[in-house]
């Protein structure tokens, strides 16, 4: 392991402080910057707008140290899916879906996830632990450097980000948040605050946090219209049940009328998709500033579920709609590569037994950040 920075760890303030520390000027924080997220440069020696003396000075004690690329797959519909191994030998997966309007960015934030979610491919590999903000932001940089290079083309550029790939990112708030902002820094990558995107299942006091000090678009895995049921597919909401968690949604973007929070809603075959379900939802959405989208399920090895079919997908969907709420299906991308919702599963060495990941979502303080309570044994 490296004992010199990782500059890719810090945002701007975080940047400006550290060349502060270094009695150099502030604005080199923003040269710097510029030069790692927006020329994609990782040596200082091509830095050529910094002093000789200051380049060799951050050679010494810093680098910019990026996820290595161990494979990439293409889909037939060209979705680029990436393995990228860690100093841990953890391997992150990260996918890009191009459209014809813009590229989304799926970015990791943990490596496994603790959540178990029922349906989720990622859950099956267990947790091993967060990622770091360099490691986060790291997915980003990699994947603008590789799409410019091997295709130029306006579809090939990433122009969102959302935070779905595996882990649950609020239970990383603080790495997580830090390269957000870097996401949205007009000295990075320069992104709007509706072009990226944090999805949760549901980590209330974080959640509640994250209302007050990021911008960012929501998006919610809600999967289930009841307690019963989500407490299956989606087990945190035992501790964080669906009374709590549309309270808050209810009232997230407050003031801003505009904004809506979009709800994630996997469509399982004779689970959670029949007529029934859907009145459910449209009652549970009451008054929740909402869209949503209906997903149809993505199998993985060893899934004890399977998709809806489409007529059943149309018919719920048509439920929601005549009922006023603004519903689309996503459209499957990815799944011959296994780059689909719910199937990233990367290389993960899991630290935690599922009895220890429960014990540990138990003690999650309510009204504390869940990050510290969730990771104590990782220290």
């Amino acid at each position: 392991m490296s004992d010199k920075i990782n500059l890719l760890n810090f945002n701007y303030q975080q940047m400006r402080d550290f060349f502060s520390e270094l009695g150099e000027k502030p604005f080199r924080a923003q040269q710097v910057m510029q030069w790692v997220h927006q020329a994609g440069f990782n040596e200082f020696t091509q830095m050529n707008n910094l002093g000789k003396a200051l380049r060799e000075r951050l050679s010494l004690i810093a680098e910019i140290k990026l996820p290595e690329i161990t494979s990439l797959q293409k889909s037939a519909d060209g979705t680029c899916k990436w393995l990228l191994k860690l100093d841990c030998g953890n391997c992150i997966e990260t996918v890009f879906i191009p459209e014809s309007t813009r590229g989304t960015l799926c970015v990791s934030s943990q490596v496994g996830c603790a959540l178990n979610c029922s349906f989720c491919s990622t859950g099956k590999q267990g947790f091993n632990r967060n990622l770091t903000t360099a490691e986060i932001i790291g997915q980003v940089w990699v994947a603008v450097r590789e799409l410019s290079s091997h295709d130029g083309a306006h579809d090939k550029r990433v122009t969102n980000v959302v935070m779905m790939g595996m882990g649950e990112p609020l239970l990383n708030f603080d790495n997580v948040v830090s390269a957000m902002n870097i996401m949205m820094d007009d000295y990075a990558y320069g992104l709007s605050k509706k072009r990226v995107t944090l999805s949760t299942s549901g980590v209330l006091p974080d959640l509640e946090r994250l209302r007050t000090i990021s911008p960012v678009s929501l998006a919610v895995s809600l999967h289930a219209p009841n307690d019963t049921l989500r407490n299956v597919l989606v087990p945190i909401n035992k501790k964080y049940p669906l009374v709590d968690l549309m309270a808050l949604c209810k009232r997230y973007f407050e003031g801003e009328p505009k904004r809506k929070v979009t709800f994630e809603y996997v469509m399982l075959k004779d689970v959670n998709d029949q007529p029934e379900h859907a009145m459910q939802l449209v009652r549970l959405l009451h008054n929740v500033p909402a869209k949503v989208n209906l997903i149809p399920f993505n199998p993985f090895p060893l899934t004890e579920y399977k998709r809806s079919s489409q007529a059943a997908i149309d018919a719920f969907r048509d439920i929601l709609v005549s009922k006023g709420i603004n519903t689309i299906t996503r459209k499957t991308r990815g799944d011959d590569i296994d780059a689909a919702c719910g199937q990233l599963a990367g290389e993960v060495k899991d630290r935690t037994s599922r009895s220890q990941r429960w014990q540990k979502m138990h003690f999650i303080k309510t009204g504390n950040s869940g990050t510290e309570a969730m990771m104590a044994d990782e220290k």
